[in-house]
């Protein structure tokens, strides 16, 4: 059951990867919806002319490009716009639910195709070989669209109107509130949120004007009475004053999570919010009330402003009403019961959104994982590297990679991040699960992360062919260093500040004609937003991501301090400083990660003045 529910829970955030970052263009059509249709607001002849175009063609090829990207990066993004115009001009449906299926379908095209090809294309035809293999195989898909995916998504999409459809007509509309409060509390909203409602609700949106299908899961009414409940009632003091906050979070901002573990910690209070969303669904139905879009995040605000003209006083009554009710039946509960363990259900929420993720402990075959720090260069390219040799014997199925935080891949299963950079990461990965760490070297969640990889690999079916696969792989990839010569090596220097350490790097740059003075600066700020300290007392002083231009050439220094600059908590013998031109750095710091993970050479490192073998070491 745990495993079924897992691969729904994937499914979900799959629909939901391509489906949340294109939100914003479904609100502005229901703006545009909302305001200037001859039944709107400001109703505009001129103006409600976007909202048909948008509705057919703009919203399913984002969610295609989307989920493109998702399998194949930006080439899965064109071919996926591409092979989605099929479906749209093959079917007078809404093609969301097709665009769902065509985007990721071309992504795995094309990226199968491109696996294929790099064994064989020519040197200096690569371009004309990627162009025409897009255009082509995106034809074909297109041409497949038209025929094949428009007409049965269409007959899917009937259908489900049809079910829909029925159960408004026999009143059991409300019922479906017994699947959507548990589903939601067991992580699964996303499945039949965006995979199911909102496409059905844009359907009817576009002959009505509005959907009652926008506010089934949405709705923040039921989360809310449960935690007016944990207010007043709870016998938990913890528990009971996190409660108002929880309220903020859930009702103004919409992130219906939060009341979850108050939901798990007393699993009899699931009662509560079925019969609020129940009571809440009969009344919408009763009052023909509908939104003009999705109500994403699902918070009042969100509400409100998808309300049609002349309905907001009866969708905030209904609102309000679910919310009262589900008070009511959760009070009783919430007084009688012991004490609840509110951590402990935070917990459980965290491992089940986890395994939605395939977290570590179920990462599955060519699973991605990616180390991000703030540009993508440094120190999350070594971490990666270092992390890439450790665990490449016992999972060389797995990917490891790094990446910037603002631009980790959405196909990212797990993504390893420094503490203060984790918001950002998780508003480019909203899909990932996240392994927060102090540094990406010697911090004690990576060997969890490590060990949970390794237990799993028996059930990831990973063997001795493919390890040796994988090491000729790595071994042919090795390239030699080209960053780092004699000249760029400073032995035995006395101890410094961590100010005149930074310094230091910047001018030995400088001093290389590797960049000009203002990088120094950038150094400064790059420390300022994320330490450089790595662990294992190395540090790596660089650039921000905006000092680019004052960069020349790549290359990589290194000053040896023997007796340890303090560098925050830690002491830093080894401080390498990068200027980065392109990727040639990496391949030094990818030495520096395989030469530290031998104890015995980290020593030596730190005291030798043998500047030959250091060379050979990194190079």
């Amino acid at each position: 059951m745990a495993d079924v529910r897992a691969a729904v829970s994937r499914f979900g955030k799959a629909l939901s990867g391509m489906v949340m970052p294109n939100i914003g263009a479904f609100i502005a059509w229901g703006f545009l919806t909302a305001l200037f249709i001859e039944t709107g607001w400001l109703p505009n002849a001129q103006l409600a002319e976007m909202v048909s175009p948008i509705l057919k063609f703009l919203l399913p090829i984002l969610i295609a490009g989307q989920g493109g990207f998702m399998i194949a990066g930006q080439r899965g993004r064109v071919i996926g716009s591409i092979a989605v115009m099929g479906a749209v001009v093959g079917s007078e449906y809404t093609m969301l639910m097709g665009a769902m299926l065509m985007g990721p379908l071309a992504g795995w095209v094309i990226k199968t195709w491109d696996n294929f090809a790099d064994k064989w294309k020519p040197a200096g035809l690569e371009m004309l070989i990627d162009n025409f293999s897009i255009g082509i195989l995106g034809m074909l898909l297109a041409i497949g669209g038209f025929y094949g995916v428009g007409p049965f998504m269409g007959t899917i999409l009937v259908v489900l109107q049809s079910g829909v459809e029925m159960l408004v007509n026999a009143h059991l509309l409300p019922a479906l509130a017994i699947f959507i409060e548990p589903a939601k509390v067991l992580f699964l909203n996303n499945a039949i949120g965006n995979g199911v409602f909102v496409p059905i609700a844009t359907e009817q949106a576009k002959t009505a004007g509005q959907s009652i299908m926008y506010m089934l899961e949405s709705n923040p009414g039921p989360g809310l009475g449960v935690l007016l409940a944990y207010c007043f009632f709870c016998k938990d003091q913890a528990t009971k004053q996190s409660a108002p906050g929880a309220v903020i979070i859930h009702f103004l901002g919409g992130i219906h999570e939060i009341y979850f573990p108050y939901v798990l910690m007393n699993p009899k209070v699931i009662i509560a919010p079925i019969v609020g969303n129940f009571v809440s669904i009969l009344l919408f139905s009763l009052f023909g009330c509908g939104l003009v879009g999705p109500a994403s995040p699902g918070s009042i605000i969100a509400f409100m402003a998808m309300a049609p003209q002349g309905q907001q006083i009866t969708i905030l009554l209904g609102v309000l009403a679910g919310a009262a009710v589900s008070f009511l039946i959760a009070s009783p509960i919430v007084r009688t019961s012991d004490v609840a363990d509110l951590a402990s259900a935070q917990d459980a929420v965290a491992n089940m959104k986890a395994a939605g993720s395939n977290g570590p402990a179920e990462a599955g075959l060519g699973d991605k994982i990616i180390f991000a720090c703030d540009a993508g260069m440094g120190s999350s390219a070594m971490g990666a590297t270092r992390f890439r040799n450790r665990i490449k014997l016992d999972r060389p199925d797995l990917i490891v990679e790094h990446a910037s935080v603002d631009e980790v891949p959405a196909n990212a299963r797990i993504v390893v991040v420094q503490a203060n950079l984790a918001d950002r990461a998780r508003k480019s990965a909203p899909q990932a699960q996240f392994v927060v760490i102090n540094n990406f070297l010697n911090d004690p969640n990576l060997d969890t992360l490590y060990n949970d990889l390794v237990a799993a690999s028996a059930a990831a079916g990973v063997g001795e062919t493919d390890v040796a696969v994988v090491t000729e792989k790595i071994e042919s990839e090795t390239k030699p260093a080209i960053a780092i010569d004699r000249d760029g090596i400073k032995l035995g220097c006395p101890s410094v500040t961590k100010e005149e350490a930074i310094r230091a790097s910047g001018e030995l740059l400088m001093a290389h004609g590797a960049v000009d003075e203002s990088y120094i600066d950038a150094m400064f700020e790059r420390e300022r937003v994320q330490s450089v300290y790595m662990g294992l007392g190395v540090a790596i002083p660089h650039g921000t991501n905006d000092a680019k231009d004052s960069v020349k050439k790549t290359c990589v220094t290194l000053h040896q301090y023997p007796d340890g600059v303090d560098w925050g908590e830690e002491k830093a013998y080894l401080v390498f400083g990068i200027a980065g031109a392109g990727g040639e750095h990496l391949t030094v710091l990818a030495n520096v990660a395989r030469a530290l993970e031998d104890d015995n050479v980290i020593a030596k490192m730190r005291t030798t003045n043998d500047v030959d073998w250091l060379l050979k070491v990194l190079s």
